[in-house]
């Protein structure tokens, strides 16, 4: 790793960024530069909270670390291997097997049931569709919504539909997690409760997730906290 500011580093991480940088065009007054050397490590099982003001890069940060953004410099490796230099079709293979996303907004597809929005990736992953339903009903089992997987996204709560999308990013059994504000848009008592459902998922599953948060509650439940600033990452002091 290249930053010492990171907090320790994790035997054999399922997750590294070193030295990522990104920059983005600024007009009149030149690049913008968001990400400026920053680096962490995540390790196997591990729930790091990521606190970071709006507009530090923190969804650049993740974009980056689940393959769907290139940095401009740095390393990203996933499970050991380098995923910088892949092409498109590579990054893509590796994104769909071993990386889940969960966004502030659940971005469930209204045509379809929740059973059916948990089917999706795994269908486009090369799963069957007995299988897939399999597995979708079984995830939504866990979150407590076994009796609402026909139901479609109008026809469900806020939390009921962000426990849809955790099932979704669960789907083809990732080893990584990666949230951005995962209950940024629920009301407090709903948010507390959907985290929990969510704390729970990934300790069964022995998950790693990278959680983006402006909760500093909520990151405190967390492994570690980490924090975006200036482009950099750091531990809070405790």
């Amino acid at each position: 790793m290249s930053d010492p500011a990171t907090n320790r580093v994790p035997a054999h991480p399922v997750l590294v960024l070193d030295g990522i940088r990104k920059s983005y065009a600024g007009g009149a007054g030149g690049p913008v530069d968001v990400l400026d050397g920053a680096s962490l490590a995540l390790a196997r099982g591990e729930v790091v909270a990521l606190v970071a003001p709006s507009g530090a890069g923190k969804s650049t940060l993740l974009h980056i670390a689940g393959l769907l953004d290139a940095p401009d410099g740095g390393r990203v490796e996933i499970d050991g291997a380098e995923m910088t230099e892949l092409g498109d079709d590579a990054r893509t293979a590796v994104r769909r097997a071993q990386v889940g996303f969960v966004y502030q907004f659940h971005h469930l597809l209204p045509e379809f049931s929740a059973i059916e929005n948990v089917m999706l990736p795994q269908l486009a992953n090369g799963v069957t569709r007995r299988d897939a339903r399999l597995r979708a009903v079984d995830l939504l089992a866990r979150v407590g919504l076994d009796k609402r997987g026909h139901h479609r996204p109008a026809e469900m709560s806020g939390g009921e539909q962000q426990r849809v999308a955790f099932c979704r990013a669960m789907a083809n059994a990732p080893h990584i997690l990666l949230a951005d504000e995962p209950t940024g848009n629920l009301d407090p008592a709903t948010s507390d409760q959907v985290f929990g459902v969510l704390m729970d998922l990934v300790r069964e599953t022995g998950l790693s997730a990278l959680i983006a948060t402006h909760n500093l509650e909520l990151a405190g439940r967390m492994d570690r906290v980490l924090r975006l600033n200036a482009g950099r990452i750091a531990t809070p002091p405790s």
